[in-house]
């Protein structure tokens, strides 16, 4: 069992959070397990996918060193389903306190969505373990925002292409969330831009 600032360190340490957005469980699957293999260890499954739970559930009994979350997280039940499914992390694309509260009672991280520096705050004082900045805007952004609040854990999120992760994490992110873009990069590109 982990803590949920271990879960966080986890999720952030390789700077990537792979997005596996596919419509059922065996596409997802199928996806996920490359980057896993390659030596990916943070992955989020979007609930969207109609099959995301059980592919939770698959990779977290195939994948026990790999930190597996929930996207999309809109509401406390999605929350509580996701967590006994095995997501260690929620991830959502805006500030919902009952998914926080959720969450957190049952010991996993929540990266809410924010797409302005007041709902960047509110995320924060909210309890936000990092937060989701959806959709991504640019690296000076990230920069600007840090300037005013350098606590803030910023994890861009939407249209970042993996060529693009170096320069969000220099800006100060602490990690960028990389979606469809992985499927058209080579796993060998995917390494090279991973955080020891």
């Amino acid at each position: 069992m982990s803590y949920r600032y271990e879960i966080t360190q986890a999720v952030v340490r390789q700077g990537v959070i792979a997005i596996i957005r596919t419509p059922d469980t065996d596409s997802a699957l199928q996806a996920a397990v490359p980057l896993l293999d390659a030596g990916l260890t943070s992955l989020e499954l979007p609930l969207t996918n109609p099959g995301a739970l059980e592919a939770i559930r698959q990779l977290r009994a195939s994948h026990p060193d790999a930190t597996i979350g929930a996207g999309s997280v809109l509401d406390e039940a999605s929350a509580v389903a996701a967590v006994r499914a095995g997501a260690q992390f929620l991830v959502a694309p805006n500030l919902e306190p009952a998914v926080l509260r959720a969450g957190h009672r049952y010991g996993a991280a929540v990266l809410p969505g924010a797409a302005t520096v007041t709902e960047v705050v509110q995320a924060l004082e909210a309890g936000a373990d990092a937060v989701k900045v959806f959709p991504a805007p640019t690296p000076q952004w990230v920069k600007d925002v840090l300037a005013v609040l350098p606590h803030a854990p910023l994890v861009p999120t939407g249209g970042v292409a993996p060529a693009d992760v170096p320069a969000w994490l220099a800006a100060g992110a602490v990690a960028c969330g990389v979606g469809s873009a992985l499927h058209r990069t080579s796993i060998e590109e995917i390494q090279a831009l991973l955080r020891p």
